[in-house]
């Protein structure tokens, strides 16, 4: 700083004035808050770099070009409004496109932010887009606002980033094997993340939806692009796309707020059929003289899991997220045995009182965390309060603690079934709190005979029923919570009780930010909450959730006797794409539960299928749950065999996901996976669930992480039975996995 003073202080001695930029620039770099960024400014440019990206405005007609270190682009982008009375403005659209750049410290760090205002005389409108760049990160933060001198802005329609035919905009990633990676709104519905290839020669070009983030990348290299919103307070974001016919090329890519899709039976489950947003009516609008964008995250890289991690980080600086204290819970669910209503009354006490009792018989299950009975049923009004504080107290001496199901935004009740009845915990009738669509209907979000109403977040009676579940919760002594079917809870309504919340994901937002204030101060704040049907953002409220929707534990989706869901390698397929959210947004992961023979009347499982299972779960960074009859000889066989070894139980005390090494790729139920987690001993994993073909992997010693001049032993992660050996300075190792098998070891060095 000293240096900086010298200099002005000659400057002015001798009459030299700077520009500003320059003094800026100058600013910037003796105090440290620049270090490898950059600032150019010319006649017809400026931009904004840092080692990974440059962000270069063009002054001229207003587009900006985004360039990544290793080869990727996005060229020509706009930004845009779309009012829903004056139609649509872009950023390309005005005359004037003016560039200032200022130094920020937020939260996320110290930077430096490029703000460029377009405008003109021939409009009321402008549009002002805001990109920065942090010190020792490498992705951008964007938004748009747009500002207006004469009417209100309306809008459910903007974008901060769009890739659009008639400006030319294009993006491009460098590789062979080029892939978009395009997530479902929600995990309900058992509906796969989908890794989109481009087309063959004279093959339509393929679009779609994602929701909240999208990655392009080259499967081969795991190098690419993830964009993705970083606020979720109003907007459901959706980011639409459509490839180019040139291999890596995206032809048209809007990054936009406002993203709404109604459930169309007739179109493939994630291809629009259930992947949506599933709403009825229009998504609320942002009305105000400025209106503007979620900040969007923007990372090219050659480490693609690096660029979701800090995407899953930058969500948690902004948003917040839940941390966990001591051993991650442990849990037995009634929902594999009772079913969906419990109506069969097969865990009833003394039922729960056996399973109890040999949840007790297992003290490495048990060695850590206390196990959790959680009974988990629709219908609370079968299991009640006095049947679960009697299967608590029960528990309670056997050294266990007591979980809560409920389901918070929606109402389960036969279809038309509803007039005079009270939401429970209120004197508020349940038609007077549900969501309606553009005919002024309520809406099912569940259909059917006994189907699910959408409740609106935002009416007080939802507010003192959720009192009087965690009353019911508190009374049980409950300290594991999970809550079910959240995302009635965002869907969009035509009218709602506040009105000044506009959306469906303002409304879910207020309704988990007051579920969880009403935790802490009923309960504690010691409580578990894992979510399980429910968008993934906002995550700060919930300590874990659903990779995906109920695993059944078959092993593909495709096996005779079982549903066309449910198996793990459609879990573990997206979850190869998903692990990034284990300690970026939650503590830990969730994919759901272990069975041990049978999941309520499906058939029987082998034991292969069963540590595939428990694999699959550790890769994921999950925590255990159960769901098993252990009244069953066989189901209790196989407990005291998996749940019960102590390298199982001492990993999910502390569960931690694996690094993707080779990630699903298409819908082939042949997937082939391999995984690894760095440590004093280092994990490694593959699952083969191709029927016929073996699965061969062959791992560099550099990849792995390890000490290039040691010897590592091979061993057996269950029982640590010694099966090869690494030598030191052997540069490479590989493993096979059988048709429809799982291998997980332990590299341990030798000294």
């Amino acid at each position: 700083m000293h240096h900086f003073n010298l200099i002005l202080s000659y400057c002015k001695l001798k009459g030299i004035k700077l520009p500003g930029f320059i003094t800026m620039l100058i600013t910037l770099l003796f105090t440290g808050t620049l270090q490898a960024q950059d600032v150019q400014k010319n006649t017809n440019n400026t931009s904004i770099s840092n080692p990974q990206v440059t962000i270069t405005v063009n002054k001229l007609n207003g587009m900006v070009n985004y360039v990544f270190a290793n080869g990727m682009r996005m060229d020509n982008t706009v930004a845009y409004v779309n009012d829903i009375k004056q139609g649509m403005f872009t950023s390309a659209g005005f005359t004037s496109h003016s560039c200032t750049t200022r130094p920020i410290n937020d939260n996320i760090g110290k930077g430096i932010t490029l703000t460029v205002k377009h405008s003109d005389a021939k409009h009321n409108i402008s549009i002002t887009q805001c990109f920065t760049l942090y010190q020792n990160h490498t992705y951008a933060i964007v938004n748009v606002s747009a500002a207006s001198a004469g009417r209100p802005i309306e809008t459910r329609d903007i974008s901060p980033i769009a890739v659009l035919p008639a400006y030319k905009g294009k993006l491009y990633i460098p590789g062979t094997q080029p892939r978009i990676l395009d997530v479902p709104f929600d995990n309900d519905d058992w509906t796969p993340t989908l890794q989109r290839s481009w087309p063959k020669a004279g093959e339509p070009k393929n679009s779609g939806i994602s929701y909240e983030f999208i990655a392009v990348y080259d499967q081969l290299k795991n190098a690419g692009v993830v964009i993705g919103s970083v606020n979720h307070d109003f907007w459901k974001t959706g980011l639409a796309y459509q490839t180019g016919n040139q291999l890596g090329y995206v032809d048209s890519l809007k990054v936009f707020g406002g993203a709404v899709t109604p459930d169309n039976p007739s179109l493939k489950s994630a291809y629009g059929g259930l992947d949506g947003t599933h709403d009825h009516a229009d998504h609320g609008t942002m009305l105000g003289q400025t209106v503007s964008s979620a900040n969007v995250y923007i990372c090219g890289s050659d480490d693609l899991q690096e660029a979701f991690k800090d995407y899953g980080r930058v969500n948690s600086i902004i948003n917040g997220k839940q941390i966990w204290a001591g051993y991650a819970p442990v849990y037995w669910n009634s929902f594999g045995v009772e079913g969906v209503l419990g109506y069969e009354g097969v865990m009833m006490p003394p039922a729960v009182n056996q399973i109890s009792d040999f949840i007790r018989s297992m003290p490495n299950f048990s060695a850590y965390s206390k196990p959790v009975l959680s009974i988990d049923s629709y219908d609370q009004g079968i299991y009640t309060t006095e049947v679960l504080k009697t299967i608590g107290e029960y528990g309670k001496n056997n050294g266990q603690q007591m979980g809560f199901y409920f389901i918070p935004f929606a109402m389960w009740s036969w279809k038309d079934d509803i007039k005079g009845h009270k939401v429970p915990g209120s004197n508020y009738l349940l038609t007077d709190v549900l969501l309606h669509d553009t005919d002024g209907k309520p809406i099912m979000y569940k259909d059917g005979k006994w189907g699910a109403y959408a409740m609106d977040p935002t009416h007080p009676a939802i507010r003192l029923y959720i009192i009087q579940q965690l009353e019911k919760a508190k009374a049980i002594n409950a300290k594991f919570i999970k809550i079910d079917f959240l995302t009635a809870g965002a869907l969009e309504t035509t009218r709602r009780y506040d009105a000044n919340v506009r959306t469906g994901m303002q409304a879910y937002s207020y309704g988990m930010k007051t579920l969880r204030h009403l935790v802490d101060s009923i309960m504690g704040k010691d409580v578990f909450i894992t979510q399980a049907i429910s968008p993934l953002f906002p995550h700060q409220y919930a300590h874990t959730r659903f990779v995906s929707t109920d695993v059944y534990s078959h092993l593909r989706d495709d096996q005779k006797g079982f549903p066309n869901w449910g198996s793990t390698e459609s879990s573990l397929a997206t979850g190869s794409h998903m692990n990034w959210v284990q300690g970026t947004l939650f503590p830990y992961t969730n994919l759901d539960v272990t069975i041990m023979k049978n999941f309520q009347r499906n058939p029987d499982l082998n034991e292969q299928e069963i540590k595939v299972r428990l694999y699959a779960m550790m890769v994921m960074g999950s925590i255990l749950g159960d769901g098993s009859d252990f009244r069953n000889p066989l189901a209790a066989s196989r407990a005291q065999e998996f749940l019960n070894n102590k390298n199982i139980a001492k990993f999910f005390s502390d569960p931690k996901a694996f690094t993707p090494i080779k990630t699903a790729d298409g819908e082939s139920f042949d997937q082939q996976l391999s995984f690894y987690l760095p440590g004093d001993a280092t994990m490694l994993a593959l699952f083969n669930f191709d029927l016929k073909n073996d699965f061969k992997q062959t791992f560099s010693r550099a990849a792995l992480h390890l000490d290039a001049h040691k010897k590592y032993e091979l061993r057996n992660f269950m029982t640590d039975a010694v099966i090869g050996e690494l030598k030191a300075g052997a540069p490479e190792l590989s493993l096979l996995a059988n048709p429809a098998d799982a291998v997980l070891i332990k590299l341990v060095p030798v000294n």
